[in-house]
């Protein structure tokens, strides 16, 4: 305890949630270092932006809303994404002088003396009054469980690992999941691939037309619904659909998005389904049953919530989630969840942030400098 800081909040995490929070506590007179401190494990700037791999440019990003106070403007769409979104994180901390801290990993929080949540990490002990935890989805990624996957032969990578199109030419290939990064990876596979084979749990569900608020606030109440029942978040996709653009038709056209039922197993040499599952195009009988011959395995089968270093709050509902009262955790008001469920995309995250501040200048009866 004796090398241990006090503030008055720590942030965990410096993507969107995280960068947004901070913004709104330097707005309200909070002091970066000396009333707050930003904690981010990742090497630089960028959040889980800097992760994203290189195919995915500017151009191909869907709903990239600015941060708080600042414009990303002028930015080259055929740019990598993880490069354009970096920059911009970058120049948005500096100009507002967040004194980001990385690269530390945060281990775990804990009850301290006083009231007060220690935070310890690899970099020391942080002890504070509140806490801002917006440490995204990126470093859970979520791989499915199916009898035999121990067994397979080839590659198996998640979304996660994605390398991009390249890596994967002359090879067959099952892309496995639903969501936008599933359809991005097959219509960018399908051209260097010697085949691919598109499988999910439930058949994809299409949006044609513009994404309004009206249908934006139907979906945030969804999800907000869950998380207040403490049940955890759903995916975006599970909510809002798939936007039917340009891309997304000529690949239904081309039959590179013909999903299939999910298989039974895996094997040595690909997957099977079992005799009695809808029968496959391109694929040829095994013992009663279906088989597909496969070199890689691609699970684009999303992720989980980072959360596991508040495990020592027990904030975790029956339900297997935190259940939350507008952005703080029920069981703890001095824990705010940040870019968690409904405020899990770029502009949530961004009013999220200023709510967040908002209950935490209550919890410490601190008036703001600025509105």
């Amino acid at each position: 305890m004796n090398n241990t800081r006090e503030v008055e909040v720590v942030v965990i995490g410096a993507g969107q949630a995280g960068l947004a929070g901070a913004y709104h506590l330097r707005r309200s007179g909070f002091e970066p270092d000396r009333d707050f401190v930003v904690l981010d494990h990742s090497p630089g700037p960028g959040g889980a932006w800097q992760f994203r791999w290189p195919s995915l440019t500017y151009g191909k990003v869907h709903g990239m809303h600015a941060l708080p106070g600042m414009e990303l403007t002028d930015a080259d769409p055929a740019r990598p994404s993880a490069e354009v979104i970096s920059d911009y994180f970058d120049r948005y901390e500096r100009t507002f002088d967040l004194r980001v801290r990385r690269p530390v990993d945060v281990r775990a929080v804990r009850e301290g003396p006083g009231g007060r949540l220690l935070v310890e990490t690899s970099q020391g002990v942080w002890s504070t009054r509140a806490l801002i935890n917006a440490t995204g989805t990126w470093d859970r990624p979520f791989w499915p469980r199916y009898p035999g996957q121990e067994t397979f032969l080839g590659r198996q990578l998640h979304t996660a690992q994605y390398p991009g199109p390249e890596e994967f030419a002359g090879q067959r290939v099952v892309v496995v999941g639903g969501g936008a990064s599933g359809t991005q990876h097959l219509l960018e596979i399908a051209s260097h691939a010697a085949a691919t084979t598109w499988v999910t749990r439930r058949p994809p569900v299409f949006r044609e037309g513009p994404f309004d608020e009206d249908a934006g606030r139907a979906a945030v109440a969804l999800v907000e619904e869950r998380v207040r029942q403490g049940l955890p978040p759903m995916s975006v996709v599970s909510v809002t659909g798939l936007p039917l653009n340009d891309a997304i038709r000529q690949g239904i056209e081309d039959g590179v998005l013909d999903r299939q039922p999910m298989f039974d197993r895996v094997t040595p040499t690909g997957v099977d389904w079992r005799w009695g599952s809808p029968l496959l195009e391109r694929s040829r009988e095994l013992g009663g049953g279906r088989h597909v011959d496969a070199d890689v395995i691609l699970w684009a089968t999303g992720f989980r919530a980072a959360i596991d270093h508040l495990a020592p709050l027990r904030l975790r509902a029956p339900g297997g989630g935190i259940r939350m009262e507008g952005t703080h955790a029920a069981a703890d008001p001095r824990v705010h969840l940040v870019g968690y469920g409904p405020s899990a995309s770029t502009i949530g995250a961004n009013r999220a942030g200023r709510a967040a501040v908002r209950g935490i200048r209550r919890l410490l009866a601190r008036e703001p400098v600025a509105a």
